[in-house]
């Protein structure tokens, strides 16, 4: 089973998208500043996650989340809406 996950950030008021198989083990590295894109902006949340039967899938739906560049669409899917 694979996750792909949305984390926001209060202190900077940012978004976050990535995929993997152990949603709270990958929020605990993002949290404890071992990945360099989500360093400067911890802690972070989960806002909304969906999962996926293989890894192929939920990286697609990652990538495709992040050409969106939308913040309005992620936060309509944080909104109940994915």
């Amino acid at each position: 089973m694979y996750f792909t996950y949305i984390l926001y950030s209060e202190k900077c008021d940012r978004y976050y998208i990535g995929y993997c198989s152990d949603v709270l083990k990958r929020l605990e590295r993002h949290n404890a500043g071992m990945v360099t894109a989500t360093r400067n902006c911890r802690p972070y949340l989960i806002k909304a996650t969906k999962n996926f039967s293989t890894e192929l899938e939920a990286r697609k739906q990652e990538l495709r989340l992040k050409k969106q560049k939308s913040r309005k669409y992620l936060e309509w899917l944080v909104a109940g809406n994915w």
